[in-house]
């Protein structure tokens, strides 16, 4: 559910006013990744990687309330719930937006993902979640990268996690991403939390 709430009844009455009329209040953290036990487990279940990376992705932000707010149009939003963004490349050569509901459950969540990415590549056809938050990603797998900066829009607010391909070593496998935020919905110390969280929930995955 989307709830319209007043900023100065929030915990982000202050970054409201210091950055909700910024011509550029977004904010980007690189963070290198340690993504071994995701190729493992990757290989070992089956489950597509970026599928697996989307859920570890949820599950940090989901122990974070400031990913619960966010502005929209000036104003301040609530959400109860939240999804994860994906690009999927579609049967006529181009790309769709699809929007995945995200849940503790790992093999819910996949079979969210497979199903709403078939049929968004299939029909050529976008799909959007209104009641939820949404967590955008976007992974340009053709390359190693260093960082990926995503564009500015006020059309757009929502946190973005970005990638490419993994750097594979003798020891481990390494993704650095790249993490973008509203400076209203968020401070960099929940931002940080965020990541921590991300390579936590990465080293924890059990499937």
């Amino acid at each position: 559910m989307k709830t319209e709430i007043r900023p100065e009844d929030s915990t982000r009455a202050e970054a409201y006013t210091l950055w909700m009329s910024s011509p550029m209040p977004m904010v980007t953290l690189v963070k290198t990744l340690n993504v071994s036990r995701l190729v493992k487990a990757s290989r070992k279940s089956g489950v597509k990687f970026t599928t697996l990376m989307c859920w570890c992705i949820g599950k940090a932000a989901s122990k974070i309330d400031e990913f619960f707010t966010i502005p929209e149009g000036g104003k301040l939003f609530r959400y109860d719930k939240l999804a994860i963004n994906v690009i999927v490349a579609n049967s006529k050569g181009g790309i769709n937006s699809c929007d995945i509901p995200f849940c503790d459950d790992l093999q819910q969540f996949n079979r969210d993902y497979l199903a709403l990415t078939a049929q968004a590549a299939t029909e050529c056809r976008s799909s959007f979640l209104e009641d939820c938050m949404i967590i955008g990603t976007s992974a340009v797998v053709q390359t190693e990268i260093d960082c990926i900066v995503n564009q500015y829009t006020d059309k757009f607010c929502n946190p973005m996690v970005m990638w490419a391909k993994y750097h594979k070593s003798l020891f481990k496998t390494t993704l650095p991403i790249s993490f973008q935020f509203h400076h209203v919905q968020m401070d960099g110390s929940q931002a940080a939390s965020f990541l921590e969280g991300l390579q936590q929930e990465i080293d924890t995955l059990r499937i």
